[in-house]
């Protein structure tokens, strides 16, 4: 019998209604005798359209009951989910409400969907346990993410009671995280229906790699080294990628993402006029158990945008301590970020203090403890670009061909740079 309502930390499976609300339904009418074969008819196949709609979304296989409960049970942030994924399995009176909980979930687990076939026009029970994916991907979960959840399923599944549910639960918790910032790599901000905000994962990640950006090799290992010491839980900077336009400064940091999202790192993205919400959003990650980048890209400011204020305040000079788990990466064309005037450093303007003028233009600049120049290549470095991409995508075009190709194409599509290499290069793959 599905006892869902006497569970005390997991509960409030609103979003649940097309699986698990008629599902358990069932599972009690089935229990008191008490079924009507065409309610149970309609509530079986809109369970089973659901959990085949779910596998096709997350990449499941097997049994798909099973993979839909591990699902709820990874996704829901309580009490006791948030303190395994920062110590552990906890001790004291949590875990006998989680082990209360975990014997109704077991008996979940258990339970054999067979039994509805009769109720069903075809055998959709055993057809549900053992459930073939045809593609097999995830459109909303890293990989390893995917086949860590398969492997969570069946052993609780196999585990014996509900103290070993707990503690393989717990391990889960502890070592990816629980709910959307843990099972994500990347974030934006949204608003809620009530107006306050919200952290939303990202589903569409770009597969950008470190190595798939040409050059820029000292960049790259600045980059890394700070980033490095961050994760690991050493000191490190704020850091602001500026140079000329299409030289890798972001794809640099979506590079970074996909580097270290294993070892806990997680990233925010951050518009300009989102930047009021920066505490809001510090607020909800500064005690969970990952390292987190606010990343905010193309970032410069006109003379009449304050904007430029609150970030100051949040990088440093706020009275609240910034958190050890949160830095701010931002890119920009500018290496100042403020807009400045001949008139600023040379007193025209009607300002008594004009020197104190430009102080407060560069000082949000100052606050960045790490500033990466970007460059843009010269002919020599760009034709090396587009030869190296040609080799990777297995062009078979001479190189003198090759090079005379890409002269022409820069001359007319946004000069030397490495977004002008890959877009001759992805012209040259489409012509194929």
């Amino acid at each position: 019998m599905a006892r869902l309502e006497e569970c005390v930390l997991y509960r409030n499976f609103f979003e649940q209604e097309q699986v698990l609300f008629p599902m358990t339904h069932l599972m009690n009418r089935h229990a008191a005798k008490d079924m009507d074969p065409e309610e149970s008819r309609k509530l079986f196949h809109e369970s089973a359209h659901g959990l085949i709609e779910l596998a096709g979304s997350y990449g499941f296989s097997g049994n798909l009951w099973q993979n839909y409960l591990t699902f709820l049970l990874i996704s829901q942030e309580n009490a006791f989910s948030l303190a395994c994924e920062r110590t552990g399995l906890p001790k004291g009176s949590i875990c006998e409400a989680a082990r209360n909980d975990f014997a109704i979930f077991k008996e979940l687990y258990d339970y054999d969907l067979a039994i509805f076939d009769k109720f069903s026009s075809g055998s959709y029970g055993k057809f549900l346990m053992n459930y073939q994916n045809a593609c097999g991907r995830s459109k909303f979960f890293h990989k390893h993410i995917q086949e860590r959840i398969g492997e969570l399923s069946q052993k609780l599944a196999n585990t014996s009671d509900a103290d070993a549910f707990m503690r393989e639960i717990a391990a889960f918790y502890q070592e990816f995280g629980v709910g959307n910032l843990g099972l994500h790599k990347a974030f934006r901000i949204g608003r809620g229906e009530k107006g306050q905000v919200e952290i939303r994962p990202i589903t569409n990640l770009a597969p950008v790699h470190l190595e798939d950006l040409v050059g820029y090799e000292a960049a790259k290992k600045k980059l890394v080294e700070n980033t490095e010491a961050f994760v690991k839980g050493r000191k490190a900077n704020n850091c602001l990628l500026f140079g000329d336009a299409g030289t890798g400064k972001s794809s640099s940091i979506k590079g970074i993402l996909n580097q270290y999202y294993s070892q806990g790192l997680r990233m925010i993205e951050i518009y300009k006029h989102q930047i009021q919400d920066l505490n809001d959003v510090i607020a909800q990650i500064k005690n969970r158990n990952y390292k987190f980048i606010l990343y905010m890209d193309d970032l410069s400011f006109e003379d009449f945008e304050v904007e430029y204020k609150y970030l100051k305040a949040v990088i440093e000079g706020g009275l609240e301590e910034k958190p050890d788990n949160v830095l701010i990466y931002a890119t920009s064309n500018r290496r100042h970020l403020i807009r400045e005037n001949f008139d600023d450093k040379q007193g025209r303007r009607e300002d008594l203090h004009a020197s104190d003028t430009v102080q407060e233009k560069l000082s949000l600049v100052y606050r960045f403890g790490v500033t990466i120049f970007f460059c843009a290549p010269n002919k020599k470095e760009f034709q090396n670009i587009v030869s190296v991409l040609a080799k990777r995508h297995r062009l078979e075009i001479a190189e003198e061909e090759l090079l005379l190709e890409a002269n022409r194409w820069e001359l007319n599509h946004g000069g030397l740079t490495g977004r002008t290499a890959q877009q001759f290069i992805d012209h040259l793959l489409g012509c194929v």
